[in-house]
């Protein structure tokens, strides 16, 4: 009689992989490998050898030594070496370290056409200072005489503010944003039955739609688009997964496609140089599907997103790539038919938006309600769920 295993037995030799597995492993290979290392330069986090670089600016001042000391008390500089002082007293040269740059420092030389901002009327150019902290930077160098020109506030490109020292040299202190990582919401956009509605609604209550827009749907949505390292190949993952893909399309920011997951909800992807991150009032997507098996494998695939548990059971909070969650912050949850992406939206002040959603005709619970840690949940006058929490 024959032995059942040895008639199962197959010859050994190479298997062909799985095409969908093969494509997401593939991925995220790649994606582990192209990654770039974000490391900020600031002036206080990057403890490199000193030394001087294709561009070094030389700045012409009053009085060297007080913008030395200036330059200590208020960025954190260090003179590097001893001063070279000509025979009449001036200072012709002195260099100060302010994180891995060096800044040269000379007094003014009128015979030579050299003299401060600050005789020439004003700064003809603007030195940018990169620093964790705008603020306290800000500060320390308004405690150390400098002119407040612009106060720290939170831009697109990141947070920062201007100062213009004695010498009359004006310095951005700013705070980069750092670029959007493979996982992250870069865009969403409000689908609606009458988009113009939609945004008067919602420009009421949030103010702020920056990173937010509106497009016409038979019924209404969130629609999010995500940052990837190649739209390209994220199509073909789409496809292999069993979503639909349009064709690649080249914008202004970058290159976009359209897509809808195997489980019917619309959604973007994106792929840019140095794309920012979202902007704007959107503090985090749920995406309520109907399996949150397949969720998560269609989306492990196509974005590298991996997974971890959240408070509630069935409840997912998505990684990207790199390990960290992802921006906004996103849960995922099954049971919900049909699928769907429920937003929550950041307001200054919780009751004051909620009142303007009923005045808008919507509807709102309570403002006190927040016992989920979501917010207050809403609906717009179009049907689209919401929530708003301060």
């Amino acid at each position: 009689m024959t032995d059942p295993l040895d008639a199962l037995r197959a010859d050994d030799g190479p298997v062909d992989p799985d095409p969908v597995f093969a494509a997401a492993l593939r991925a995220r290979v790649e994606r582990a490998l192209l990654e770039p290392v974000e490391e900020p330069m600031t002036v206080a986090t990057r403890p490199t050898v000193t030394r001087m670089h294709t561009l070094t600016p030389r700045l012409t001042v009053v009085d060297a030594r007080r913008s030395v000391e200036f330059c200590t008390a208020a960025f954190g500089a260090t003179r590097r070496g001893e001063p070279v002082v000509a025979p009449d007293g001036r200072v012709g040269h002195v260099e100060i370290a302010m994180g891995d740059s060096v800044v040269m420092i000379t007094e003014e030389w009128p015979e030579d056409g050299l003299l401060a901002p600050v005789r020439r009327g004003g700064p003809s150019l603007s030195l940018r200072l990169e620093t964790p902290d705008p603020d306290g930077v800000v500060a320390a160098a308004l405690a150390a005489g400098a002119r407040l020109e612009r106060p720290v506030v939170e831009e697109p490109y990141g947070r920062g503010g201007v100062v213009v020292d004695g010498d009359g040299h004006r310095w951005i202190v700013a705070r980069a944003r750092p670029a959007a990582r493979p996982g992250d919401v870069v865009y969403a956009s409000l689908w609606a039955p009458d988009a113009d509605r939609a945004r008067r609604f919602f420009g009421g209550v949030l103010g702020d739609l920056s990173g937010l827009g509106t497009a016409e749907a038979q019924a209404p949505a969130l629609m999010c688009c995500y940052e990837v390292p190649d739209v390209d190949t994220a199509v073909a993952l789409v496809r292999a997964a069993g979503g639909t893909a349009d064709g690649p399309r080249e914008e202004p920011h970058g290159r976009t496609v359209d897509c809808v997951d195997d489980q019917g909800i619309p959604f973007a992807l994106h792929t840019g140089a140095g794309t920012p991150p979202l902007a704007g009032p959107l503090a985090h997507v749920e995406l309520r599907v109907p399996d949150e098996g397949r969720a998560r494998a269609f989306y492990g695939t196509v974005l590298g997103w991996g997974f971890e548990p959240g408070s509630a059971a069935g409840y997912w909070h998505p990684l990207r790539p790199d390990g960290g969650f992802t921006a906004p912050m996103t849960g995922l949850v099954g049971g919900a038919t049909p699928g769907r992406v429920v937003p929550t939206f950041r307001v200054p002040d919780l009751a004051a938006a909620v009142a303007e959603v009923r005045a808008a005709g919507g509807e709102a619970g309570e403002a006190g309600e927040a016992a989920d840690g979501y917010g207050v949940a809403c609906v717009d006058d179009q049907g689209a769920e919401f929530h708003l929490r301060a």
